[in-house]
């Protein structure tokens, strides 16, 4: 089946039920997203499917044949990623750092589709899980984000 993504087609061997997580990260080499429960519960998977945020560990590669997929790997050739990035950094978000690409790509999608939110509006969109609870830092780099854009 033929993946587009970061840009870049890809022609990969695998059944057709396989998680997209395990086609990007074993298949492709991408292991900028992370596995956490295989549930699609805490988020450390998300990855963008044709703008939206997305729990690869769920969702059948075949489901997503000929839809843009964006990876961590890529989240900075977009200015809204790029923003999200820097924000992040700023910030000094992370602590172990295990779901900080799932949480970027979810803020990613957030602004993406709603520059300027509200706190409700990054409180229903940000659920992804931190075992560190970096989520009054997560908050803060999504409304520093947002005021950047």
């Amino acid at each position: 089946m033929d993946l587009m993504i970061n840009g870049v087609t890809h022609s990969v061997e695998a059944e057709a039920d396989t998680p997209l997580l395990w086609v990007i990260r074993d298949v492709l080499g991408m292991t900028g997203t992370k596995y956490g429960c295989g549930v699609a519960q805490c988020g450390a998977c998300t990855v963008l499917v044709d703008g939206q945020a997305m729990r690869s560990c769920v969702t059948p590669a075949e489901s997503v044949v000929g839809l843009p997929i964006t990876t961590i790997e890529a989240v900075e050739q977009d200015p809204v990623g790029r923003r999200v990035v820097e924000a992040w950094v700023a910030s000094q978000v992370p602590q172990c750092g295990y779901c900080q690409s799932g949480q970027v790509m979810a803020a990613t999608a957030l602004l993406q589709q709603t520059p300027k939110p509200t706190d409700d509006d990054i409180a229903g969109a940000m659920t992804n899980l931190c075992r560190c609870g970096t989520y009054n830092a997560i908050a803060a780099a999504v409304r520093q984000a947002a005021a950047q854009g």
